[in-house]
């Protein structure tokens, strides 16, 4: 058994001390990827139970629209009640559901978790916002197609959702992410989600036309409603594509600062 001299020793741990001193850092997480695993995370978490949940949206949506077509024979109304329903499906994933999530994350301590790993906020929330809206898709398809044989609409331009639903998505799932991060109890959370799918249904099914002046400017405020205006207008015989292309950009913009806003709510509640 060989000894070694302190000196020697204490001058090994010098230099030990000092590459670990000098050790470049890893290098920091970045956005796309970091959302893409967030992303992956939560549609295989997800998946499992938020397919019932979806199956009743789709037949909500398909419900209301059956009753309105005792009420609505056709024209820019029906249109409405179209477009309308299918984005209602969006709302309540949305919405409702992203704002339950992010409610109960916040209760049970799961913010924790994600505040632990090198990713930045706003991957979580556009992970979490993008992988709920997935499952909207094959609802809003459905409920599209099941619409237009009920009204006699056209199925042509059905290709414009491929636009409505991630631009419509992001805007209310902004909205759907902070009520749930911004909400002192999970209880409150779920209720405020489920006042904001109320008023997408609302204002969002019905014909503005047959709406009270007070209620079509409410309407206005509502992000899902330009995601509604811009499906119904492709029904038409000659679509405007350019006010179209103007209703997706609102939806675009909204969405942006949405989800801007459920960022901060998420570093706010991330750091109490």
């Amino acid at each position: 058994m060989s000894a070694v001299p302190l000196e020697a020793a204490v001058r090994a741990d010098d230099r030990e001390q000092q590459g670990d001193a000098a050790a470049p850092l890893g290098p920091r997480a970045r956005l796309f990827p970091s959302l893409a695993a967030v992303y992956r995370a939560q549609l295989s978490r997800a998946r499992v139970a938020r397919i019932p949940l979806l199956f009743v949206a789709t037949f909500q949506s398909v419900g209301i629209m059956i009753l309105m077509r005792g009420v609505v024979d056709g024209g820019g109304e029906a249109r409405a009640v179209v477009a309308g329903s299918s984005v209602l499906v969006v709302a309540f994933v949305a919405l409702n559901l992203l704002a339950q999530y992010f409610g109960q994350l916040r209760a049970d301590g799961g913010l924790d978790h994600y505040a632990t790993l090198p990713v930045p906020p706003a991957s979580v929330v556009l992970g979490a916002a993008a992988a709920y809206a997935s499952f909207t898709v094959p609802g809003t398809l459905v409920t599209a197609v099941v619409g237009c044989g009920l009204f006699g609409l056209p199925l042509a331009n059905l290709w414009v959702l491929a636009a409505v639903i991630p631009l419509a998505g992001a805007a209310l799932a902004g909205f759907g992410a902070a009520l749930g991060l911004l909400a002192p109890r999970p209880e409150l959370a779920t209720l405020l989600g489920q006042l904001g799918m109320s008023a997408a249904l609302l204002l969002g099914v019905l014909p503005a036309e047959r709406m009270p002046g007070f209620l079509q400017y409410a309407r206005d405020l509502l992000p899902s409603t330009y995601g509604v205006e811009a499906f119904a207008r492709t029904f038409g015989p000659d679509p405007d594509w350019a006010a179209v292309a103007l209703d997706l950009a609102v939806c675009a913009g909204v969405g942006v600062a949405s989800l801007a806003i459920a960022t901060w709510a998420y570093r706010r509640a991330a750091v109490r």
